[in-house]
């Protein structure tokens, strides 16, 4: 960043220098003080931190043992087999981060000074509401900077990362040290504070002044002038209900195993209040959305979004996209004209259970190796394409096995399954990707789910009370996951549920399960591991597959891992760390 600013710096002193030869037209070059007379320019500072909110389809899982890729240049793969590095991280966000907060810490200097509207009013809310995002967008950078670049650092504290509040000048120190974890955690939640308190819980229009929400009365008393500011217009930037969501998103990662320690204050039980503030909203644990398993497939209701609106499952999401297949082109089977990118493992696949609700190693379970895939719970054949499935706009049977004579056999061509399976979560099956009959449909990336934010409420809650209190909510773990598993299995009664409840074990192996399979293929394991802090055994699983050809099941090992107890955390930048005597790294990473 700093090397950025001086060369900016240095670009500007060349161009004064040669004046009278290069000097540009006045109207191409921009500075500081326009922003005070141009809106559009102004809240493009802000617009630029939202073009670099992490992917929520960030792929790690290629580097877990939910799945491998085909393509053997992916960098999460390159990490797994042992060349993660702190030279060579695909993990990491510290560049795009802090350039996002320079352009948000300038923007919240300089915001007040800007004329937003010809009116006051709409002025003055314009204004609190964009510094509103600008808060809530700094607390999810420093979030993401803190999940995966916080650790134990060589000083043997846990520590966060830099905290910076301030634009930074070619003047400013950089060589600052990193803040304390703890530190970075209150941080965020102050951000999160004013985005709540500058912000509207969601964007929606108002027909009387008297729904004006309270803190906007000093503002204004117009409804249009509310609805042109705070209405539908503005949905899908930064809202109230964002801010709770990633107060429970950072609440949990500091309560977890990998960040438990006495200087970090946080507790199992805040993470529970704050995720129950979310679920609270919708409507408690039996309001979780029907549909919102399937939330990327339920055609209807996506190719009916407008106005900014989302579906019952979805708290935030990124533009719609028309006419798309890029996901399908990505990761469809090779006879559908996809790349069969996306892996599922043999691993994930045992980690779906029977349709009665038993894991399949349980007694009650009626698991038949000969017939795998029979009386399975319903989300495998939703979310994975097994041998003997139909997927496409045909509904095509897909043949995965070796001998099956087919190129979506395992490793037949360089775009073929390696474990036998393909995924089929994120997909639409009405996507046609033949070249001869392309046709794209609609499609939008989740940024945050409710399912999300229910599961993080059942994990804490059960960790602070037990599977069944229900501490400062009238619903308990138990009642969380018991929705989740009905909406799953379609049934009321559920003896293994039943079975897991009087034991805080049993159910956290429950919940942990339930979130492995409810946000597979999200971006959730490769971050859920670690700050689980699984031991080396688990996060070096091998991803195994299964060959199936005319009846006949053979295992495999697809692929090894090759990851160290120390990467439970990941590590700052090594550029940066030579740059900045002061820059602590975290222990291992050299």
């Amino acid at each position: 960043m700093k090397f950025k600013i001086l060369i900016l710096g240095l670009a500007v002193l060349s161009f004064t220098g040669c004046k009278k030869i290069l000097e540009p037209e006045p109207e191409n070059l921009k500075t500081i003080d326009q922003m005070y007379t141009d809106a559009n320019f102004a809240q493009g500072f802000l617009i630029n931190a939202y073009r670099t909110i992490p992917a929520y389809y960030d792929n790690s899982e290629y580097a877990t043992d939910d799945a491998v890729t085909n393509q053997l240049t992916n960098g999460y793969l390159q990490a797994a087999a042992g060349s993660w590095t702190s030279t060579n991280n695909p993990a990491s966000v510290w560049n795009q981060s802090y350039e996002a907060m320079q352009y948000i810490n300038l923007f919240l200097e300089n915001s007040p000074k800007v004329k937003w509207a010809t009116d006051a009013e709409s002025s003055r809310l314009f204004n609190l509401r964009m510094r509103g995002e600008a808060f809530g967008l700094r607390g999810l950078y420093l979030y993401f900077l803190l999940r995966n670049h916080g650790g134990i650092a060589t000083n043997g504290q846990l520590m966060g990362v830099p905290i910076v509040t301030a634009y930074q000048t070619p003047k400013t120190d950089f060589n600052v040290p990193r803040a304390t974890f703890d530190a970075c955690i209150k941080q965020i939640y102050k951000d999160l504070d004013s985005a709540e308190a500058y912000l509207p819980v969601e964007y929606n229009d108002i027909s009387t002044a008297s729904q004006i929400p309270d803190r906007f009365k000093a503002f204004t008393g117009n409804v249009e002038t509310y609805n042109r500011v705070m209405g539908q217009y503005a949905r899908q930037l930064f809202n109230g209900l964002i801010a709770r969501s990633f107060r429970a998103r950072a609440a949990l990662l500091a309560a977890s195993p990998a960040f438990q320690n006495s200087a970090n204050t946080t507790t199992w039980a805040d993470a529970a209040e704050y995720a129950g503030r979310v679920i609270d909203y919708k409507g408690g644990a039996n309001a979780l959305p029907a549909n919102g398993g399937t939330y990327y497939a339920n055609n209807s209701e996506v190719d009916g979004l407008g106005g900014g609106s989302n579906p019952s499952e979805i708290i935030w999401r990124e533009n719609i996209i028309t006419n798309d297949g890029t996901q399908e082109g990505q990761h469809f089977p090779p006879s559908l004209f996809g790349n069969g990118l996306m892996n599922p493992t043999q691993n994930l696949v045992e980690s779906f259970a029977m349709a009665n609700g038993y894991p399949i190693n349980h007694p009650n379970a009626n698991f038949n190796a000969n017939a795998p895939y029979a009386s399975r719970d319903p989300r495998f054949a939703k979310y994975i394409i097994f041998d003997g499935a139909t997927a496409g706009v045909t509904n095509a049977v897909i043949r995965t096995g070796s001998a099956s004579g087919t190129d979506n056999g395992i490793n037949v061509r360089a775009t073929s399954t390696r474990t036998g399976y393909y995924m089929k979560k994120r997909l639409r099956m009405d996507v046609n990707r033949n070249p001869i009959s392309l046709s794209g449909k609609t499609h939008y990336n989740p940024r945050i789910r409710y399912t999300e934010i229910y599961l993080d409420y059942a994990e804490a809650a059960n960790e602070a009370w037990g599977p069944t209190a229900t501490g400062t909510r009238t619903y308990s773990a138990y009642d969380v996951i018991k929705a989740i598993r009905k909406r799953a299995f379609g049934f009321n009664n559920d003896p293994y549920l039943e079975e897991c409840k009087a034991d805080v074990a049993k159910m956290r192996e429950l919940i942990r399960n339930e979130r492995r399979l409810e946000l597979s293929f999200e971006g959730f394991r490769f971050w859920d591991l670690r700050r689980w802090k699984a031991d080396l055994s688990k996060l070096n699983e091998t991803a195994r597959g299964l060959d199936v050809n005319s009846g006949v099941y053979k295992p495999f090992n697809a692929e090894t891992r090759a990851f160290q107890q120390y990467m439970i955390y990941g590590p700052i930048p090594n550029s940066e760390v030579l740059k900045y005597n002061q820059l602590l790294q975290n222990q291992g990473w050299k």
